[in-house]
């Protein structure tokens, strides 16, 4: 006797497998929260090496495609050079070559012109800070002399919360400095643990660079052997369109942020502010988190400028919020474009909770992130209401009134009278711009009901 095996339990027993090991690992998740939080986090230091390879090799990417294609590419085609596979893995690994010393070249030349500066501007700040003190103090006293209602308001301010203070100081802060210290320390140890990752991170760059078009197509070649074809290529759709949010964003947030930092250098020089160079640096980089960026980056600004000229300070807080109009109705419009599709509310969303659950990492790359969801309901919704055979403008769902034309009909049928069926049609006029409401055309059947208006056209007839 043959045995034969039946698929069909065969299906039921692997479902009610991962059915309770899903059970499982949910039960765990729940009743060890911590325990499992550990975990995901040891795993994740673990491969953050990995991690930074792959996000250095994604930002790398552009640019090791574009002197590829517009440069190496038709200096083989001028050089009737075969571009077999050989060939090509030669073009690649110049291209990396060029990629890294570009990168390299920007990133010392950056830091050897702004560095020096930066020093000088913090060892400024240090030896001068009791005269910024001492300044601030003199103008204080000054606007208090010339005010004594806000002369009496700082002093029972003052009088009622500086025991308060003094009680914090001594209590909480001094105890606390042993703590403070050690994690300060780890806090440098952790400092340097990341830079080694960076470095281990950058060399997996150059594997990944290498081997990119390999790594897509064992991907492609897994989405088309485990899901059949139309999803296969949903899901290639949407890891395009994720790509495309991502790199459209980051380098064009990039960008418009470098713009930013070179407009503002000038500006506030004419202006004689004080530490141009760290001041423009500090505006460039803040301005990489959308939205509130440009105004983490003025608060110290304003304050550095504040401690030696408190009238600069009101000058340039003027400038920045000019400059940032600028940025965001005009040069941002046009970097950015519709990256996201996002829109204004959308994005103080995204980056506030993703601010909160990933501090300033997870304010810069929030929008993308949620642009990539958003997008992905928007998709699966207007498809089901294709299936529904319903409209997919959000427009058609926040009319108050259903009846838009001029002139519309509506079909009262099967009315019955003297044994046969009719039907009536009645006409409706609709005066949307007073009343935004349906209006008969007929006044002597407007507000009766379809019995009465029977009995009318039976006696009619």
């Amino acid at each position: 006797m043959k045995f034969r095996i039946d698929k069909k339990y065969i299906h039921w027993g692997v479902t009610a497998f991962f059915v309770i090991g899903a059970s499982i690992v949910l039960y765990y998740i729940i009743f060890h929260a911590s325990s499992f939080n550990t975990r995901i986090q040891s795993a994740i230091n673990i491969a953050m090496p990995i991690i930074d390879g792959m996000i250095l090799a994604y930002l790398l990417t552009p640019l090791v495609n574009g002197l590829e294609s517009k440069m190496l590419i038709p200096l083989f085609q001028k050089g009737n050079i075969e571009l077999n596979t050989k060939n090509r893995k030669r073009m690649r690994a110049v291209s990396i070559v060029l990629t890294l010393i570009i990168v390299i070249f920007l990133i010392y030349a950056f830091f050897a012109m702004v560095i020096p500066q930066l020093l000088k501007s913090v060892q400024s700040i240090i030896f001068q800070f009791p005269v910024y003190v001492n300044n601030l103090e003199t103008f204080i006293t000054k606007l208090l002399a010339n005010n004594p209602d806000i002369d009496d308001f700082a002093t029972e301010m003052l009088d009622k919360y500086s025991s308060q203070i003094s009680d914090w100081l001594n209590n909480s802060v001094i105890p606390q400095m042993n703590g403070i210290i050690k994690s300060l320390s780890l806090s440098v140890l952790s400092f340097l643990k990341s830079i080694w990752n960076l470095i281990i991170g950058f060399i997996i760059s150059i594997y990944i660079l290498g081997s990119k078009e390999t790594f897509c197509g064992q991907a492609k070649k897994m989405a088309y052997a485990f899901f059949d074809r139309k999803t296969a290529n949903s899901i290639i759709n949407d890891f395009r369109f994720t790509h495309k949010t991502f790199s459209g964003f980051i380098s064009g947030k990039i960008l418009d942020s470098f713009i930013i930092g070179l407009i503002c250098f000038p500006c506030i020089t004419l202006m004689d502010m004080p530490y141009t160079v760290l001041i423009s640096v500090i505006i460039g980089v803040t301005n990489v988190i959308p939205f509130f960026g440009p105004y983490l980056g003025a608060i110290p600004s304003a304050f550095l400028i504040l401690l030696i000229n408190p009238v600069k300070c009101l000058y340039f807080i003027i400038f920045i919020l000019i400059l940032q109009q600028f940025d965001g109705n005009f040069l941002g419009p046009k970097i950015l474009g519709e990256s996201t599709g996002l829109s204004s509310f959308w994005v103080i969303f995204s980056i506030t909770i993703f601010g909160g659950m990933f501090g300033i990492f997870g304010m810069i790359i929030g929008v993308p992130i949620f642009a990539v969801f958003y997008a992905f309901v928007r998709k699966h919704t207007n498809s089901f209401l294709q299936k529904k055979g319903l409209p997919v403008k959000t427009d058609k769902y926040t009319q108050v009134e259903i009846i838009t034309s001029e002139n519309t009909f509506r079909e009262l049928k099967d009315i019955p009278g003297n044994g046969k069926e009719k039907t009536l049609k009645l006409s409706k006029k609709v005066n949307t711009a007073k009343t935004g409401s349906a209006i008969s055309a007929n006044p002597e059947t407007d507000g009766q009901k379809p019995d009465k208006i029977k009995e009318k056209t039976n006696t009619e007839k």
